[in-house]
């Protein structure tokens, strides 16, 4: 068997590109080292058994180039930032998506099975119920409730606070410009799978952490955002109050689940949720992370919060656990491991900091005038 891993030399593209190669499959790389995220170049860490081919996915000879030859695609590569450039991320998740099946299509390319990586934030701002009207998908929070850090979701009919459910597949409700990218692009591959009887499935992961994470682009993860202030004596920034919720999941439970659907057929043509199924809170987070790292707890939280961040997601795995798949990693195998691999680089690179002050200058990260 012939695999294409699509943003292989990135973090999770590159732990499967490692797992299909230890399975003896073939394997061959596309990636375009995205400056923000492999400022350095090619990792040094990408499997000397594969096939590296350097290009994007939105270029048609590359993508035509890539495919020759593969019988399954794991299509991980994805633009992700908290950036403005918003036309991005349409042109790579979208754009991206359709020039795949259309290269299969036109090349005869006898592609067995297509996996997608999608993402939780297809949710939006989640899932919630309301004491007196029910289930509701609530619209983001309002510019003008944030500044006054008012934090909770609220009831759009009564205005009490929501209490929030865990994600279920059925309800996607994304808002912002990643968000709606990732979705438009799983349901382009679905529904082309479908029509076209190219078998496909999309996997939305949750918080994904652990080794290979990217040290440098701004949606690299909090583990990395605390670790760069930790390491240099400063502590974590809370963004609201800390109390929102999250749900992370080792890079190595979301190999496994590629690996699941890959060689199921009962997940053909579907969407799984990728995650932990437990919230843990920010606020919590960075209190074991310290303790991880002895160091003393002293969170700053100013009553800031970051534009198009939601409030509480952690997600159901019940439907991806029914296919046999469980997480096994938890959030101590987590920090342990990510603290290893940064130690084995020589520490947090100073370019890391950038990330923060880029963030504030696009206006991302903003300052409630109450809180």
């Amino acid at each position: 068997m012939r695999a294409l891993v699509t943003g292989g030399c990135g973090f999770i593209g590159s732990h499967l590109a490692d797992r299909l190669v230890a399975e003896g499959i073939t394997v061959r790389i596309l990636d375009s080292l995205q400056p923000r995220v492999h400022p350095r170049g090619l990792p040094a860490w990408v499997n000397p058994r594969a096939e590296v081919v350097l290009g994007s996915v939105t270029h048609p000879p590359t993508v035509r180039q890539a495919l020759e030859g593969v019988d399954v695609v794991f299509h991980q590569a994805a633009y992700q930032d908290y950036t403005l450039d918003f036309s991005q991320y349409s042109a790579v998740n979208v754009t991206g998506v359709a020039l795949l099946y259309e290269t299969i299509l036109r090349d005869h390319v006898p592609v067995q099975k297509v996996i997608l990586a999608s993402s939780q934030a297809v949710y939006g701002e989640g899932q919630y119920d309301c004491p007196e009207h029910g289930f509701t998908l609530p619209q983001p929070r309002s510019r003008t409730q944030l500044q006054r850090g008012d934090w909770e979701v609220q009831c759009p009919v009564c205005s009490r606070p929501l209490e929030p459910r865990l994600l279920d597949e059925a309800y996607p409700n994304p808002f912002n410009q990643y968000a709606v990218s990732k979705y438009a692009g799983e349901r382009l591959a679905l529904g082309l799978g479908w029509l076209h009887g190219i078998p496909t499935v999309a996997l939305r992961y949750s918080i994904t952490q652990g080794p290979r994470q990217s040290l440098f682009n701004h949606y690299s993860g909090v583990c990395r955002i605390f670790v760069s202030r930790l390491r240099k004596g400063l502590q974590p920034i809370l963004y609201e109050d800390g109390r929102q919720t999250r749900d992370f999941v080792h890079v190595s439970d979301v190999v496994e689940a590629n690996w699941t659907v890959l060689v199921q057929e009962a997940a053909d043509f579907q969407a799984f949720n990728v995650g932990s199924g437990v919230a843990v809170s920010i606020n919590d987070y960075a209190q074991r992370l310290c303790q991880a790292m002895q160091m003393d707890f002293r969170p700053i939280r100013r009553g800031e919060y970051r534009v198009g961040d939601n409030r509480h997601s952690v997600s159901s795995i019940e439907k991806l656990q029914r296919l046999g798949w469980k997480p096994k990693g938890t959030l101590d195998d987590i920090f342990a491991d990510f603290l290893n691999w940064v130690d084995s680089l020589g520490g947090i690179p100073e370019e890391a900091f950038a990330a923060e002050a880029a963030m504030r200058e696009a206006g991302v990260v903003q300052q409630a005038a109450h809180s």
